[in-house]
């Protein structure tokens, strides 16, 4: 049994909850408990030994007023020195902050519906609910009650404060569009089957080092079983999944050696007692590992816009201002999404111009570009796992190509992280980089980024091939241009980097021969 096995029987996790107001009380947190900070939401910040701490807080179906951004911008400026992010699950997050303040930002944030608990740990994390729920035109069901129901019953509840590790789900309506499922424990894809609407599910999805895709459960259930079955699904996996060994105690290991019909009997027979409906599979989302950028048109006349934030960092000027811009051109109202951008609603036709004006003063723009798809985890500036920075980095990239890609016809996703836990899903962009550290032989250590190409959780679903050689941090911006003026130069109307990588072969894209070549170019 490992160390927060042991530490999970000895005090029950959601327990956290009491101690915390004794740390801030006495000004230090109790060494030996400390990981059980992580089902509040909170984690050591790097360094851990200045005492910092960083705070995730999950958004209920990733809508909240525009009220609700200001205190949160409000929380970020008295509390964590201006830091405020959007993850890619929906959720805030702050930084600076330390263990006397925790009590009453808890305080602060739950008049807002806002929750930490169930942020981290080994529970059910935030549901994430399509940021189309309730708007796109082309949506089966409006599945915000549903995973609104989820969070009530799933997450935060003591029956599963103690999974063997995370437990990530997701639930859509526009199963063309997001391909968010393929990468998530549990996945619910609302489609028709002669005519009635139910739910495709996933199941045993995840990335980190050894990444799996999600399988089939080879289901259709209705609307009113989703709640039910996921709490089915989520129970087989906390009595069944493996403890012993951290690295492999997610769902994915615990399919790869029962398989899914085995799985799927032990959740009917055990969980269920009750058999489910065989189904067919949903449509697929061609560029699934893409929001659904720039302005859409709602089915209700109105129009919902995507707000490219730029790896997710907002800080609490611009959220203010987003809120303002949220009230004067729609409903006070506005979304996340999994791709660490924003979203405003119910915008009028006549109002698009003025909106967008107004966001490109404050550069976040409903940009179809690169910028809305390219994502960055937070990096060795504050997290302890991180080999690389990240965010600062990953930004400069964006805005050196940007200019260079505006003629694109099809989307391009780039995903960066700091290290092989994939919190930003390296695996499944058309680029993703994974931080690493190199150490040459006069001890001089280099960060580096390891490439794994042509992943996809759109029509391809398939990881990513990993490359030989790696890309120096100081070669990033030169790197990922010479592979985007490739890709501009020679593919056909319409093809997609995934399709255009495997029609000229993987290996064109290596490093050394990229860059090779781009130094004869410009010698």
């Amino acid at each position: 049994m490992s160390d927060i096995e042991a530490l999970k029987k000895e005090v029950p996790p959601f327990q956290i909850f009491d101690l915390i107001p004794q740390y801030a009380a006495q000004g230090f947190i109790d060494p030996e408990r400390i990981d059980l900070l992580k089902w509040a939401g909170v984690y050591p910040q790097r360094p851990q030994e200045d005492g910092f701490l960083m705070m995730r807080v999950r958004v209920p179906t990733a809508e909240f007023s525009s009220a609700t951004l200001r205190e949160v911008a409000n929380i970020a400026e008295e509390y964590g020195r201006g830091f405020l992010d959007v993850t890619d699950r929906q959720a805030f997050q702050f930084h600076w902050l330390t263990i006397d303040k925790i009590p009453q930002i808890f305080e602060r944030l739950e008049p807002l519906g806002l929750h930490p608990k169930g942020a981290c740990g080994d529970t059910v994390r935030a549901v994430i609910a399509s940021p189309l729920a309730g708007l796109d035109a082309r949506e089966i069901i409006d599945v915000r009650p549903l995973a609104l129901a989820m969070e009530g019953t799933l997450t935060g509840n003591p029956d599963f404060q103690d999974l063997p590790r995370k437990f990530k789900m997701s639930i859509t309506a526009v199963p063309e569009l997001e391909g968010i499922h393929m990468i998530n424990d549990i996945g619910f894809l609302a489609h028709r089957v002669n005519g009635e609407i139910g739910f495709d599910v996933w199941v045993g999805g995840g990335l980190g080092a050894v990444a799996h895709l999600a399988k089939r459960l080879g289901v259709f259930i209705r609307p009113e079983e989703v709640v039910e079955v996921g709490q089915a699904i989520t129970a087989a996996y906390r009595d069944h999944g493996y403890r012993q060994n951290r690295k492999k105690s997610r769902l994915k290991f615990l399919l790869k050696d029962l398989g899914v019909e085995k799985f799927r009997e032990i959740v009917e027979n055990d969980y269920l007692g009750r058999k489910l409906q065989d189904g067919p599979a949903a449509p697929v989302a061609r560029f699934g590992g893409n929001d659904v950028l720039g302005i859409n048109p709602q089915a209700d006349g109105l129009n919902y816009v995507v707000v490219a934030t730029t790896v997710g960092r907002i800080d609490p000027l611009k959220a203010r201002r987003l809120a303002e811009l949220a009230d004067r051109f729609g409903k006070g109202v506005l979304r996340t999404t999994a791709f660490q951008n924003m979203v405003i609603p119910h915008v009028s036709t006549e109002n698009l111009t003025a909106l967008t004006e107004e966001l490109a003063a404050i550069n976040l723009a409903p940009k179809t570009t690169i910028r809305g798809t390219t994502i960055a985890c937070t990096g060795n500036q504050f997290c302890r796992l991180a080999l690389t920075e990240t965010k600062a980095r990953t930004s400069a990239l964006v805005d050196h190509l940007e200019p260079l890609t505006l003629a694109m016809d099809v989307p391009f996703t780039i995903n960066l992280t700091g290290c092989s836990n994939a919190c930003t899903r390296y695996q499944v962009a058309d680029l993703g980089f994974m931080g690493a550290n190199r150490t040459d032989k006069d001890g001089t250590v280099h960060e580096v980024y390891n490439v794994h190409l042509a992943g996809s959780i759109g029509q391809a679903q398939r990881t990513g091939t990993k490359l030989k050689g790696a890309v120096h941090a100081e070669q990033l911006n030169a790197y990922t241009e010479a592979v985007l003026e490739d890709f501009q130069a020679n593919k056909q109307p319409g093809e997609s980097f995934v399709e255009y990588a495997d029609r000229v072969g993987h290996e064109r894209f290596a490093p050394d021969a990229v860059l090779a070549i781009r130094e004869m170019v410009n010698a």
